[in-house]
């Protein structure tokens, strides 16, 4: 009989699918996470809901060095930097900024107390991944993402501005080691957007979420944010850099200048991008531009642009440095993500005519 329907139904689903799985490319997403701070940090990871958690919740990223994790398509969650701090050899302590208060190295499902610099990833299956950096739960240190190897628009963003060294002083915390956000400094529901206040019609940008977005244009400022927050690619890998434009500016927060919160300040331009170079002194003040949607991750809006100052991680000249002894990047997937439809097809058609 011919083998073609004597061949095993399961198999030959199996091959189906993998053909299937081979002609989207990408069967896993690596994040690269870079610390270029002139102190370590404790980068923490939080899975959405429904998200399987990765290979760590939390761990140790010393200065100038680099470690990559791979997460599957559909996964959704968040990133960010814990500083200062202070763990013993059992693994336990906890952080000056972005403790997630499980009193060890590894966050263990909690997420970050603000303020934090965040950044949000929702994995696209077969389609688009969107992603942002965020300051709606406030800040404590620049973050910056850059998306590799996708389709797509697939803008660089996030924040390298060291907003600390120009916090206001009734957001400041400690001595300039994170700056809060208006929420969660006054607790109020015009600055947190919620109560009467909870929808993009209600809800205006305050002067310090148009602080935020001045010094900062491409990073979420407050609830209401995404139109142009929120960055699209298609089957990328990512790399999250903390104190992208290195050193880290810690050392010199004893000689900041605060921000003054003047709502006379021009208007930000919807569109603009004044890029990402660093700044000691900051950007001008200006207006955020509000869009609508419902938080970071789920719009549907893209940015467009890409930052100036910091191209040179496109060129791949600081990953290449990571030989110095640096974390390798992680092996692929096992060699399906290298597999081509047409190979897929060939192992397909082998089979069934043995």
């Amino acid at each position: 009989m011919d083998p073609f329907f004597t061949s095993s139904p399961s198999f030959t689903f199996s091959l189906l699918l993998l053909l299937a799985m081979a002609s989207t490319g990408v069967l896993a997403t690596t994040f690269t996470f870079v610390n270029r701070c002139d102190y370590t940090v404790w980068p923490g990871i939080l899975a959405n809901a429904n998200s399987p958690t990765l290979d760590s919740t939390g761990f140790e990223l010393p200065q100038q060095t680099a470690r990559t994790f791979q997460a599957p398509t559909g996964w959704s969650g968040r990133f960010w930097a814990r500083t200062g701090c202070s763990f013993d050899g059992s693994g336990s302590g906890s952080c000056t900024t972005g403790d997630c208060g499980s009193g060890q190295v590894e966050c263990n499902g909690a997420g970050a107390a603000p303020p934090a610099t965040l950044a949000e990833f929702t994995l696209g299956t077969g389609g688009q991944d969107f992603y942002d950096v965020s300051l709606v739960d406030g800040y404590n240190l620049p973050v910056f993402v850059e998306g590799t190897g996708g389709s797509g628009q697939c803008a660089s963003t996030g924040c390298s501005t060291d907003l600390n060294r120009m916090c206001p002083t009734e957001l400041r915390v400690g001595d300039g080691d994170a700056c809060k956000s208006a929420c969660e400094a006054f607790g109020t529901p015009e600055y947190c957007c919620s109560g009467a206040y909870a929808t993009p019609n209600t809800c205006s940008p305050s002067v310090y979420s148009q602080m935020f977005k001045a010094a900062c244009p491409k990073s979420y400022s407050y609830a209401y944010d995404d139109a142009t927050s929120t960055f699209t690619c298609t089957g990328a890998d990512y790399t999250v850099t903390f104190c992208p434009s290195s050193p880290s500016q810690k050392s010199s927060r004893d000689s900041t200048t605060p921000m003054t919160a003047t709502p006379s300040q021009g208007a930000a331009t919807a569109g603009s991008d004044p890029g990402f170079t660093y700044s000691n002194s900051g950007a001008g003040l200006g207006g955020a531009v509000s869009g609508s949607g419902t938080g970071a991750g789920t719009g549907t809006g893209a940015g467009s642009g890409t930052g100036a100052g910091e191209a040179m991680l496109a060129d791949g000249s600081w990953l290449a440095g990571l030989a110095m002894g640096d974390s390798p990047r992680a092996v692929p997937l096992p060699t399906l993500h290298s597999l081509t439809a047409s190979a897929a097809l060939f192992i397909l058609l082998s089979y069934l005519y043995l």
